[in-house]
């Protein structure tokens, strides 16, 4: 019986941190499939199309290396990179001007000519819209500031703005795009039950 690798497990202070106060991270570079878009995840047809794209690629890598080299892995969560443009700190406002790009990890069997192959034969079977916009490639976070939220997305807001305290007073600033990891399936739990990776990078201030 092939053993499951799950990297969540493998990388527990990434992917589980302490709902009860924010804690910092330094965080090492990771391969994901990616995809970007603009405008409001509850309303926007393209930001389901990119969610669909990318499961759907990440679902055809893990059953192409499975049966190539016999290695199980879990599928990794969907996780999103939020800002707005001009460099504005990102809010929960005014959802139609958010810039995101949607995400999920994948691990070292998976390189970019498996991709390359892959995207021909998932657009054979399935051809799921965006799924040109589908790029493989390396994220590089760094020292960030990071808090479980648990509860629905519309009440993250006070535990962002802890986080963003929590860095002031430990010398650092926010700096860089806002990070959501969304470990629980919206479609099979309750919005208080949610789970979500709330996660900053910072830096030290000039000077």
């Amino acid at each position: 019986m092939t053993e499951k690798t799950d990297l969540k497990a493998t990388l527990k202070h990434l992917y589980q941190p302490s709902a009860a106060a924010p804690s910092i991270v330094d965080v090492p570079e990771m391969d994901f499939l990616m995809i970007d878009g603009q405008g409001n995840p509850n309303t926007s047809p393209e930001y389901q199309q990119a969610v669909s794209a990318l499961f759907q690629f990440s679902y055809a890598l893990k059953f192409a290396v499975k049966k190539s080299q016999g290695l199980d892995y879990a599928v990794m969560p969907l996780e999103g990179l939020w800002w707005l443009k001009d460099g504005l700190e990102f809010t929960l406002e005014n959802k139609d001007t958010w810039c995101w790009t949607m995400m999920i990890r994948q691990p070292d069997p998976v390189n970019g000519d498996l991709v390359e192959e892959l995207r021909e034969q998932v657009r054979r079977k399935k051809n799921p819209p965006r799924l040109s916009d589908v790029r493989y490639g390396r994220y590089t976070e760094g020292r960030a500031v990071q808090l479980m939220h648990i509860g629905p997305y519309v009440d993250e807001h006070p535990n962002i703005l802890r986080m963003h305290a929590y860095a002031r007073e430990q010398g650092y600033l926010p700096d860089g795009k806002h990070h959501e990891i969304y470990l629980s399936d919206v479609t099979k739990t309750a919005p208080e039950r949610l789970k979500t990776v709330l996660r900053q990078p910072i830096r030290r201030p000039a000077g």
